[in-house]
């Protein structure tokens, strides 16, 4: 808005220096324009302790329970819900949902995998998910549940795009806890500590000072650091099944997108027609309704339907 309010005041200056009723009118229509910046400028500036004071530091206008959701584009987000579904990779069913107004998907694995698991009256279920869900904590909470989570765990570390080693080339030997770099070092565990209320052991070597593959491993003058959460072996464990199922990313777009590519046609490019957080919910509801009852329709025919809930 500053840089807008710059950019009319040499406007104006530059109508100011013209004759005649064309550039008095302009320069008129520039004057309201700086004055409705400054006047919403002045408005946002009164918003902000209300925003500071509030939780997440978010405030909408329009909805009071919506919330900034992550989008594809970089730097970019929408005002809105998060929807959660499972759905069965058989007969694409949601068989669970949620709607929250959180804008990230890390903590919902467990909760929804038992929603579905409960949903489906089963004692052990196979989970796929996005990589969009991923949390140590959440891959532990599954067990206890019966559920077998699959999912990738995000590159967080910028090492391998600019040409060195990552933690994914350090392979880890559970019988003597230790690490085996590419260049065939152990790194021992010489640290503990506590990290965001995680357990991470802290692992290296002082090989690393005359290793000929340093440049290829780490910039700083101390040795490579490879950090270990004590709860890891689950996490390697997932990664394992990963690996034996490579088509499990492709399972998981046929299965849950249908679902959802279909509601949005339904929904229109606007979605959601409520407001606040319950009433969107019970909007959610409807739709999963309906787009349940059509699939059934379509798979067992709607006679079969009918006669199978008057039982």
């Amino acid at each position: 808005m500053e840089a807008s309010i710059e950019r009319y005041l040499a406007a104006v200056e530059t109508a100011d220096r013209h004759e005649g009723e064309l550039a008095q009118a302009k320069s008129t229509r520039l004057k309201e324009k700086i004055a409705a910046l400054r006047e919403q400028m002045q408005a946002f500036r009164d918003l902000e302790p209300v925003v500071r004071a509030a939780p997440d530091q978010q405030l909408s206008l329009t909805d009071p329970d919506a919330r900034s959701m992550a989008t594809s584009g970089r730097g970019s987000g929408m005002v809105g819900y998060n929807v959660q579904t499972a759905v069965d990779a058989k007969h694409h069913l949601i068989v669970a949902h949620e709607v929250t107004n959180v804008g990230n998907d890390r903590a919902q694995l467990a909760n929804m995998a038992g929603q579905a698991r409960d949903a489906m009256g089963v004692e052990a279920l196979e989970v796929l998910a996005d990589r969009g869900y991923f949390s140590g904590e959440e891959v532990l909470a599954c067990g206890p549940l019966g559920v077998t989570p699959i999912l990738p765990k995000p590159l967080t570390s910028g090492a391998k795009a600019n040409g060195r080693f990552g933690k994914q080339d350090f392979i880890y030997d559970a019988e003597d806890d230790t690490y085996r770099c590419p260049a065939e070092e152990a790194l021992t565990k010489h640290a503990t500590a506590l990290e965001e209320g995680m357990k991470i052991g802290i692992y290296w070597t002082d090989a690393c000072g005359e290793c000929a593959l340093r440049s290829q491993c780490t910039r700083s003058k101390e040795p490579r650091r490879i950090r270990r959460w004590e709860h890891e072996a689950v996490i390697d464990a997932m990664q394992e099944r990963l690996d034996r199922k490579p088509d499990a990313m492709r399972i998981r777009r046929a299965t849950v997108e249908h679902p959802f590519g279909t509601l949005k046609a339904w929904m229109g490019a606007t979605h959601f027609k409520a407001k606040t957080l319950e009433r969107v919910k019970t909007e959610m509801s409807l739709h999963v309704l309906a787009y349940n009852l059509k699939r059934v329709i379509a798979i067992v025919g709607a006679g079969s339907l009918i006669e199978a809930m008057r039982a």
